[in-house]
Order: structure tokens, then sequence, then C-alpha cells
């Protein structure tokens, strides 16, 4: 009897088994989240509105003393009156030089006493014991006789020769002090002293005398 031959074995794999879909998505959010790169983003700013900085400033340094004052010539009564309103409400003594036109020695003290108190500053200082404790300065003008508009003025402060220096300190004229020797009124030594005197009034008025003291022209 022949011997039973068998075909040979053919070996079959099992089917492939899938996976869940649960599994499936676990396994690529894990994947993705370990392979993205990390990405660093920069907020622009260019149209944010921002709130501003807040500075602090050092304060200006105000001087310690006044300035002098340079007004336009007075030309007529209103003018004068209103000067010596603003000299009265600022404290500043007001110097007046009364002049003409047609007077050479006013072409000559004019420019000297405006050199002074302007450029020399004549009359300003810090406050000190000798002004009573506060800053001094002056204020100046030319008051012109010849104007036609000046009026009664000359004769309310008995103005009868020129050149004339007068000081007024609020609104008071100070007969006393007047000047109107043409070689001290030439003289800038004694304009200097003159002017650091007057200005030493710090508007407080005093001093005034009577009008009939200096009725011929003064010291």
């Amino acid at each position: 009897m022949a011997p039973l031959r068998l075909p040979p074995r053919i070996y079959v794999p099992p089917p492939l088994t899938s996976a869940k879909p649960s599994a499936i998505s676990s396994l690529t959010t894990q994947f993705l989240a370990s392979s993205s790169p990390t990405i660093t983003t920069t907020t622009d700013t260019t149209n944010l509105t921002t709130t501003p900085r807040a500075f602090t400033s050092t304060p200006a340094t105000h001087l310690s003393s006044p300035r002098n004052r340079i007004y336009t010539s007075v030309r007529s009564a209103d003018d004068f009156s209103s000067l010596l309103l603003l000299s009265t409400s600022s404290n500043q003594p007001l110097i007046t030089l009364w002049t003409a036109s047609w007077c050479p020695s006013c072409r000559f003290i004019s420019p000297l006493l405006t050199q002074l108190i302007e450029a020399e500053r004549a009359g300003e200082s810090a406050a000190d014991a000798s002004s009573f404790g506060s800053p001094t300065s002056v204020a100046f003008a030319e008051v012109e006789l010849d104007s036609p508009d000046i009026g009664e003025v000359a004769g309310r402060y008995a103005i009868t020769s020129i050149p004339l220096l007068l000081a007024f300190s609020r609104g008071e004229a100070q007969v006393e002090t007047r000047v109107g020797d043409v070689r001290k009124l030439k003289d800038a030594g004694f304009l200097r002293e003159w002017i650091q005197r007057e200005a030493r009034r710090g508007g407080k008025g005093g001093a005034g005398g009577s009008l009939l003291g200096g009725l011929f022209g003064g010291r």
C-alpha cells in the first residue's frame, strides 16, 4: 500500500487588527505635540495706545533780584499817569529824566542813564539788610516836555529847568532828591550812587518833600 502524501502546508498570516479610532487620535495628538516646533510671537505694539510716562523736572531757578526796566519816552499826560500807576503797583521806583528835543545836554545824559540802568543794572540787588530784606530795582523813562500832548505835567511837579532827574516812589515825587545840576548829571559815578539810593526805597515812598524846595532845578 502506497503511503499517503499530504499537500504542502501554506502559512496564511492572521488578519491585521485595526486600532481603535480613539487610540489613533491619541497617538496622532502625541506625535504632533512632540514634533511641532515651539514658535515665539512678538506682539505688534505699533497701534497700541499707551499711557504717557510721568516725568519730573527741577523747577526753574528764578532770579532773586528783579530786573530794571526801560520804558519808551513819555509824550502825553495819560502816558505819564499810566506809568506812575504801573510803578506803584509793582513797588518799583520810577526814575524820570525831563528833557526836550532842543536840549544838547539831554542827548548826552539820557544814553548815560540808559547804560547804567540797563547794561550795568545799577539799582538791582538781592534782598539784604540795606533794602530791609527786599530785592531792589528801578524803572526809567524820559519825559519829553516839548511834546504837544504833555499838558500840565511839568507844572504839576514844578519842572522849570532841564535836564532834570526826578524819582517817584509809590506815585510820590521825591522832590528832595531831584537833580538839576548838569555837572552831576554827566558824572557816571554820581548817577550810579543816586540810582542805588532811590532803588533802596523799594516803592515805599517817603522823603517827598515840598515842590517849592526844588523849584529852581533841585540839587
